[in-house]
């Protein structure tokens, strides 16, 4: 099986490492307009063989679609006018409804499965791709009864083969979700450490004052702009109503320290503690899977 992966990222990269040494496919083509992207991904094997767009869409099996999910929005039309009935495309974006809406009366709809596998870092580009990124890490699969079962079972297999677990769930569900439990904490560091930055002109005291926890917290904030502006904008209802549920437990925070009510600030305290259960529980489920 030949694999194409359009956009030679943290994603793309990784998967294209992973999915030619587990031996899904044999051979992988990469597509990117980064001339500098090209090279890098030559040299760091993870593409076989750099080809133009439409070269990927005339010998591939599988084509990933790994760009940022506005550039998702005008590729994916033009990759399903030039694939034939057997081939199969996917996206790996943040967003999933609007991305699905744009092909949605298109004849190869069908051919189109739409996932998010939610692993990655902070980093970007070639060089941040690496090996067992996605093992035993969740993938979800969105609006599947509109696949045809041959499509949807080569992109199962293909996230079997990364050694992920496959989560089906809706478009606009799975929307709503991720900006409480992905997009919300990237805004949260990006703007901890606009915060901090502001606050502290002298970027020594930061850095011999930063610890483990902070380190931690802000880590986030070094992601690529580029790739999540459009993941707010595209997201951006759903990342509303999240925002604004987090700025009002801020503001009972904050109301509770003004007040001296340190009691309460315990008790919200001790509230927060139970995600550590939550995760407890999901973390055995996984093990046991």
């Amino acid at each position: 099986m030949k694999l194409a992966v359009v956009g030679l990222g943290l994603i793309g990269g990784s998967m294209a490492l992973d999915l030619k040494k587990c031996g899904y496919v044999s051979e992988v083509f990469g597509v990117d307009q980064s001339i500098e992207n090209q090279q890098s991904a030559l040299e760091l094997k993870l593409v076989d063989k750099i080809v133009t767009l439409e070269g990927a869409c005339k010998q591939s099996d599988i084509i990933i679609i790994a760009t940022p999910v506005s550039s998702v929005i005008t590729l994916l039309p033009r990759i399903l006018d030039l694939i034939n009935e057997h081939q199969t495309v996917l996206d790996v974006g943040s967003t999933k409804n609007l991305i699905i809406e744009c092909v949605r009366n298109h004849k190869y709809r069908a051919n189109f499965v739409a996932t998010h596998p939610m692993a990655g870092t902070e980093f970007s580009g070639p060089s941040a791709a690496q090996e067992g990124l996605f093992c035993g890490k969740a993938t979800v699969i969105c609006d599947s009864l509109e696949n045809h079962p041959d499509h949807l079972k080569k992109v199962n297999d293909m996230y079997l083969a990364l050694k992920m677990r496959v989560i089906e769930m809706k478009s606009i569900d799975h929307d709503l979700h991720v900006a409480y439990v992905s997009h919300l904490s990237h805004i949260s560091s990006f703007v901890l450490a606009n915060t901090v930055l502001d606050k502290e002109k002298d970027a020594s005291a930061i850095f011999n004052l930063a610890s483990a926890g902070f380190e931690s917290t802000v880590r986030l904030a070094k992601s690529s702009p580029e790739m999540w502006a459009p993941i707010f904008d595209q997201n951006q209802k759903n990342i509303v109503e999240a925002l604004g549920d987090y700025i009002d437990r801020l503001k009972l925070f904050h109301e509770s320290l003004k007040a001296h009510d340190y009691d309460q600030t315990k008790k919200y305290m001790y509230q927060s503690n139970e995600i550590k259960r939550i995760l407890s529980q999901i973390q055995k489920t996984k093990e046991k899977e």
